[in-house]
């Protein structure tokens, strides 16, 4: 019979599952359970299997029409010919199951990246682990954002509340507490439990795990909710659309290329029942090797393994439609600290109410001193100094790391909280000394609505609340002030000293805090926020520098050179964030700062016109974040958004891209995102941005070869009967074409490098056309181009060689295909010339282009020549062969220069190469 967590006290729960509230379980014990339970992960759904997904690549309609035209063939006797299409029907049939399964693996190793992690405890320190590799007994530590990654049993609870709805409906969250339940209690009212996938809103906990993978609730009802299904991107369903488009166009072409034959041979009076069928399969060849029905299943593989390269460069891409809108990215709005900052805080200024102190030391090693004036000061022979290091150790949950060596020092939570405790360090004052003399009670967390923290203490047999916060939010709620060892009331012109030594402390860039406290004689009620942090007694200020990332300039003047604004948008202090905007080129000279008061006061469309011209956004809440968002979509751009706490969740939503910080963000941010960034760094953004332009552009240029390719063959075909000349090309050689330069060449360009232009070109209109006017121009020429040189290379071959079929059919069939894969390297680039790219740039489509040119020689010489109705060409022969392949490409090559001459001032790039 399962247990009953809910109605056995917390020892009994420990007891129970042989764990350790204070040290956790071993690592040896780990192990052992993990075999006993495996991972934490619910049970998906089977997965299709190989041979399912090979006879899917049979549903095609055209490869059906293929495989009854190979039957036909078969019964008037072409057993040759229905073989060999056979084959290269089963042939693009395992490509395409190859192209799924890469497709497949990328996509799972990206899902991968981006997995759930949680904060534990074992071996009696604190680790953070990924979430399937929870087990029973694992002691969980929970914030505000944290996703529950199991069925656990609440062991603390600093008003910790849950948002349940996906699992019992309850509306609001609902309030987690450590009492025992009744044993009839419902799901919905045992308060004591955390569910599996439900979210942590509000406040901290200390849980253990009861329950893992299907031995959960969620699990129990089969809910696969850690389990992202992806939907076709826009850009596929654009292609599917255009592919159908196309179909139909080129089936059109195919019937008329069909009736023209017909008619011509009813008037030449030859119809007989061989050129009816010899038409009817180069027809279908033609409509089968015309459409590239590969399409979108190339788009998947050449967007999954963007973002797998994305993934190395520390952008975790969660949702394929993402890399597809990175290209049309027209303003950026992130987050000052850690991410346009090093997020290594530092405190190393210091004001009490008469006295401005400095505080030497870098990041977060311990070492350091206090100086007043120039000269060492000790903080316990200092009282306000004292009591002031003191509260802003103790409100506070970021905890000090030594590593082994004891010289590498690092900080378990918040870095502005971090910087604190490290300051405290620094003045005599460790964690675990004041945490045993003033024992903390309770707490209300920090929210970024109020910007403040509290926390109560017992503290010299009485109880007291210390809270920190925004030197403005927080100033406004001190009724005193604690100077000359003791406390009196707060005048106005003591206010004005506080702010003017915040105002300079914030204009050299420092981020402050002010730190207060209240006194109460009995417990009082922390539910209610305001009750509390009011009447306070202000204590002083903490003014920590976050240095600017040394990268970042370099990564906001690429942004404007690629037309896209860079905005900061911060909780801090106006004249910190001016100042840091300003040293990384953000705004110049006196830009305008907006605060969340200023923007309050505004009315839609002032903000929407503000948001054109405004570089920085400082003291800002959840809410004027989407406010922010709403005004620039307004005036159509495309935002990427980042955020880290579980408030941003609906700003990013709202974003074109939404950024989750991987180091800071909280699991909702994480998952309402559709980027993670893993570094906390906003050059990491940038470099999502290039990358996402390129992936876009190499998708244009197979769809642009493609086209051109598949073109042409239909026009060396339609002006062969045109011009009432036999045909070129027979059904199974045109076949062999769509197979060897469809896929290989295509494919690698779908992974060719940026071009040297990629972010000197304006952000890519969402609404444009997937083809543009200059490659509708390039593909037009360059089919033309190819469709040309085949058929004069079929001409030169009649005339050469006293009309032997074979032979001119054997010329057109190499030229064909060694024109189409000379002209891969002009599709290389619309702006750039294949000689300046360099011939050996893409060692993938140089492989590409050299297993192409094999599949042909395998195709002419040996045994297949004969399936294949070829000659064995001799050296004369390839020759002239090897000389017509270059000349669309050069014909190409001389439309791209040309095209770039005429361009228009406003239209023309930057293209010096």
């Amino acid at each position: 019979m399962e247990k009953q967590w809910h109605q056995l006290t917390s020892t009994e729960v420990l007891t129970a599952l042989n764990s350790d509230l204070e040290r956790g379980l071993s690592s040896a014990e780990v192990a052992n359970r993990l075999a006993q339970y495996g991972y934490n992960e619910l049970r998906e759904k089977a997965r299709e299997p190989l041979w399912k997904k090979f006879l899917n690549q049979f549903k095609d309609f055209l490869v059906l029409i293929l495989l009854v035209a190979s039957v036909i063939s078969l019964a008037v006797g072409e057993v040759a010919d229905s073989l060999v299409i056979i084959a290269i029907v089963v042939l693009n049939a395992a490509l395409g199951v190859f192209q799924e399964a890469k497709a497949e693996k990328a996509l799972e190793a990206l899902k991968e990246m981006s997995a759930p992690t949680s904060k534990v405890v074992r071996d009696g320190g604190i680790s953070t682990i990924p979430s399937r590799e929870l087990v029973p007994g694992d002691i969980i530590l929970l914030d505000a954002g944290d996703y529950i990654p199991a069925d656990v049993r609440i062991l603390e609870s600093f008003n910790l509340k849950a948002q349940e709805a996906s699992l019992t409906g309850e509306s609001v969250p609902v309030e987690k507490e450590c009492a025992v339940v009744a044993a009839e209690a419902p799901l919905a009212e045992r308060h004591n439990l955390g569910f599996m996938s439900t979210v942590v809103t509000y406040g901290r906990g200390k849980a253990v795990a009861v329950g893992t993978a299907m031995n959960t609730e969620i699990g129990k009802i089969a809910a696969m909710l850690q389990t992202v299904t992806e939907d076709s991107t826009p850009l596929q369903k654009k292609l599917a659309e255009f592919g159908k488009g196309l179909g139909v166009i080129c089936l059109a072409v195919c019937a008329i290329i069909f009736a023209m034959g017909l008619w011509k041979g009813y008037q030449d009076g030859a119809l007989t029942f061989d050129e009816v069928q010899m038409m009817l399969m180069t027809s279908i060849s033609l409509a089968v090797a015309a459409i590239p029905e590969g399409l979108p299943t190339v788009v998947t593989i050449v967007l999954a393994l963007g973002m797998q390269r994305m993934a190395r460069k520390n952008s975790i891409m969660k949702k394929l439609h993402a890399v597809e809108t990175l290209g049309s990215i027209s303003v950026i709005c992130s987050d000052k600290t850690g991410t346009l900052t090093q997020n290594q805080m530092t405190v190393v200024k210091v004001f009490t109410p008469g006295r401005m102190y400095a505080v030497s030391g870098e990041g977060y090693n311990p070492a350091g001193q206090f100086t007043h004036q120039e000269l060492p000061v000790e903080a316990a022979a200092e009282t306000e100094l004292d009591l002031l290091l003191r509260s802003a150790v103790l409100c506070n949950d970021a905890q000090l790391k030594a590593a082994a060596d004891n010289k590498t020092w690092s900080i378990i939570g918040d870095p502005t909280e971090g910087a604190l405790v490290v300051a405290g360090y620094k003045g005599g004052y460790t964690q675990s000394q004041l945490a045993g003399q003033f024992p903390r009670l309770q707490e209300i967390p920090f929210d970024s609505g109020r910007k403040m923290m509290t926390t109560l203490h017992r503290f010299d047999r009485q109880l007291r609340t210390f809270t920190k916060g925004a030197p403005d939010v927080l100033l406004s709620r001190c009724t005193a002030i604690a100077t000359g060892g003791s406390v009196r009331p707060l005048t106005e012109a003591e206010k004005a000293v506080i702010q003017a030594a915040n105002k300079e402390m914030a204009s050299s860039a420092l981020r402050v805090l002010a730190v207060a406290y209240r006194d109460f004689d009995s417990k009082p009620d922390m539910t209610n926020p305001a009750d509390i942090e009011t009447q306070l007694v202000f204590i002083g200020l903490l003014g920590m520098i976050d240095p600017p990332r040394l990268e970042v300039r370099a990564a906001v003047e690429l942004c404007k050179g690629a037309g896209i604004r860079p905005v900061m948008i911060t909780g801090d202090h106006p004249d910190t964030a001016f100042a840091i905007a300003k040293e990384l080129g953000i705004v110049t000279g006196s830009a305008q700062v907006l605060t969340g008061k200023d923007l309050d006061a505004m009315s839609p469309e002032a903000l929407k016109q503000a948001g054109e011209t405004t570089g920085v956004f400082a003291r800002v809440s959840p809410e004027h974040k989407v406010a922010i968002v709403e005004a620039l979509r307004q005036n159509k751009h495309i935002v990427a958004m980042t955020g880290d706490g579980v408030n941003d969740a609906p700003a990013l939503k709202k974003a074109g891209i939404g950024v989750a910080m991987g180091i800071t963000g909280t699991d909702v941010t994480k998952e309402t995102a559709d980027m993670v960034i893993s570094d906390d760094n906003f050059v990491t953004i940038v470099a999502a941005v290039e990358e996402g332009r390129v992936i876009y552009t190499n998708i244009k240029k197979f769809i642009y070869f493609l086209l051109s390719c598949n073109a042409s063959e239909v026009l060396v075909i339609f002006f062969a009967i045109l011009f009432g000349w036999p045909l070129p090309l027979l059904p199974i050689q045109l076949l062999w074409v769509n197979l060897v330069t469809d896929a290989f060449p295509a494919l690698a360009l779908g992974v060719e490098k940026k071009e040297p232009n990629v972010m000197r070109l304006k952000p890519r209109d969402p609404a444009e056309p997937l083809l543009g006017g200059k490659l509708k121009t390039l593909i037009v020429v360059q089919s033309l181009a190819i469709a040309v040189t085949v058929l004069v290379s079929f001409q030169y071959a009649l005339a050469s060689y006293g009309g032997d079929l074979t032979v001119a059919r054997t010329f057109a069939f190499i030229t064909l295909i060694t024109t189409q894969i000379t002209c891969a390297y002009a599709a290389r680039s619309e702006y750039y010339s294949a000689f300046s790219l360099g011939f050996f740039s893409n060692k993938f489509l140089n492989g590409g282009v050299a297993l192409s040119f094999g599949l042909l020689l395998v195709s002419v010489y040996g045994p297949l020549h004969l399936i294949f109705k070829t000659i064995e060409p001799g050296l004369h022969e390839w020759g002239f062969l090897l000389a017509v392949a270059v000349i669309p490409f050069l014909i190409t090559e001389s439309a791209k220069w040309l095209l770039k001459l005429s361009a228009k001032p406003d239209q023309s790039m930057d293209v010096s190469n």
